[in-house]
């Protein structure tokens, strides 16, 4: 440019000429790098929750697993996930990924705020978030995301179902985002969405009604997720599509619901065995094992996995599924047989791992495995940091995003996950743990402590907390516990018995002497409805 000047000039450059070149470069230099990553298409961001899902129902889970962990309902006897598997695949999969709360509600708002659930006002199920709460979305709403969801929330009280809740939470378009419930057939007229199954008296109700691929509740959701990613927009897309199954009833629509054979499921082993030292909420109860509500259950599984099938290929049919990160999790987990308990609220694995599977096609490489302790409580500032974005919201989660990137943790980080319950009130006592990758220190106003090597004993049927050689491990967990619940506003902290469990497993003491316990509430904390 300065040379066409200076020839039509009639000159030699001089050093003036030489410098309105570089500048006159490096603006346009500037110009150009600005206009193409404005131009440039940001990532989108697809999040698909389950409710109350075991992990060992998933194909990508039992990859991971011996034979005995991977079929505990009987040899051979899974369901087929490709579609999900595909997504662990082309990204990584968490194997101790953690509901902070195992329970809908608190699980939720861990999720949403990447705070503690005691610190959302959700601390328990139909407890509305607090107004002040700042979500994923509402953070990448900011960035231009234009954001959505369809599907079971449960942070907005006690409405059921409750349509399109008036705080959206950066959620913009939530028309199908009803409150509470596990309906199983849905519906629309010019009012909007509607619960389709109702009794007698026009209240809406869980039965199947006759639902089919249209009005089934996981199809009718997966079309309106669809319908959402396909339309056509200038900018990313941030959308939840949060699935009420394989939650109870166990029940869904042909052909689904005689796909799986009940006389082929067997009772867990684990709930053949009385354990050793366990607690209360641990111990096994020799509970009546029903064949036909698992196979009903592998058959809810097995549609949303079909119907996650409808919304791969719809992203990759409109161009989108390499510019688009797709999370698949679950709220919490269901013990389905296992200990001879069902559901969830206890820290047993089975309720309280869930699994997490994630594709982000050039930001982690594919058949990543993530073997720290994560919870959902990380979840918001991990995808924050693999999106690059800030924000000024306190958030009490970590940021795991490194460790996708490269699967390697920063020098500084703990592989300790902290999960709790209750402690509210007497009728739900609750407790709280320290998780790592391979063992659980678990503290309960009820119980004495207990410790579980999950590499040893894969099932939790043995309490280690009374074996002298596992001292050093007590003490290290126990001190990361403590920082936790002097830190994190946890009601456990006004706990007598667990502030004196954990002041003497932080310390070099030998001798145990139990505190005095308080009243033993029910073992699993609620159950939603």
């Amino acid at each position: 440019m300065s040379t066409t000047i200076s020839t039509i000039r009639g000159r030699s450059p001089r050093f003036s000429d030489l410098r309105f070149s570089i500048t006159a470069g490096l603006l346009l230099l500037s110009a150009f790098l600005v206009s193409t990553l404005a131009a440039s298409p940001r990532w989108n961001v697809m999040v698909i929750q389950t409710d109350e899902h075991n992990f060992r129902t998933l194909g990508c889970y039992r990859k991971l697993l011996p034979p005995d962990q991977a079929f505990i309902w009987g040899e051979g006897v899974k369901v087929e996930t490709p579609n999900i598997d595909s997504i662990a695949a082309r990204g990584a999969i968490c194997t101790r990924y953690y509901a902070t709360s195992p329970v809908c509600t608190p699980s939720r708002a861990a999720l949403m705020t990447g705070m503690y659930p005691q610190n959302t006002g959700s601390i328990s199920n139909d407890l509305p978030m607090l107004d002040a709460m700042e979500t994923f979305a509402a953070a990448l709403k900011r960035e231009g995301y234009d954001t959505g969801y369809a599907g079971k929330w449960h942070l907005d009280g006690p409405a059921k179902p409750g349509w399109g809740p008036e705080r959206k939470f950066g959620f913009t378009d939530n028309r199908y985002m009803f409150n509470r419930g596990h309906w199983k057939k849905l519906g629309e007229d010019e009012n909007g969405p509607k619960v389709a199954a109702t009794n007698p008296k026009g209240e809406p109700n869980y039965n199947l009604a006759g639902a089919d691929e249209k009005s089934f509740t996981t199809d009718f959701l997966m079309d309106r997720a669809i319908e959402f990613v396909t339309r056509k927009r200038d900018g990313p897309f941030c959308y939840m599509l949060s699935i009420p199954d394989p939650h109870g009833p166990n029940t869904v629509r042909a052909p689904y619901d005689t796909m799986f054979d009940p006389a082929k499921f067997q009772q867990p082993q684990s709930a053949l065995s009385k354990g050793e030292q366990l607690p209360s909420y641990a111990q096994v109860i020799q509970d009546r094992f029903v064949k036909g509500q698992m196979a009903l259950y592998f058959g809810m599984v097995k549609c949303v996995d079909d119907n996650i099938g409808r919304l791969l290929e719809a992203l990759k049919k409109s161009g989108q599924l390499e510019r688009t990160i797709i999370v698949f999790t679950s709220d919490h987990g269901d013990m389905c047989g296992e200990h001879g308990r069902y559901n969830k609220g206890i820290p047993c694995e089975g309720s309280a791992r869930i699994p997490f599977v994630i594709a982000a096609p050039g930001i982690i490489p594919p058949g990543t495995v993530i073997n720290e302790a994560l919870g959902t409580v990380d979840f918001k500032p991990t995808l924050l940091g693999l999106l690059g974005f800030k924000t000024k919201a306190t958030m009490q989660g970590r940021d795991a995003s490194k460790v996708f990137q490269t699967g390697k943790t920063p020098a500084d980080w703990k592989d300790q996950s902290f999960v709790r319950i209750g402690g509210t009130g007497k009728g739900a006592a609750g407790w709280v743990g320290n998780f790592t990758k391979r063992h659980k220190f678990v503290l309960s106003p009820t119980d004495d402590p207990a410790l579980f090597d999950l590499e040893t004993d894969p099932f939790e049927l043995k309490n280690l907390f009374r074996d002298p050689a596992q001292r050093p491990l007590i003490r290290e967990l126990a001190q990361g516990l403590q920082t936790y619940l002097k830190t994190s506003n946890d009601p456990h902290a006004k706990s007598a018995a667990v502030m004196a469990d954990a002041a003497w497993a932080a310390s070099a003491a030998t001798e145990y002497v139990a505190p005095k316990r308080e009243p033993r509430g029910k073992a699993q904390a609620e159950k939603d409805e």
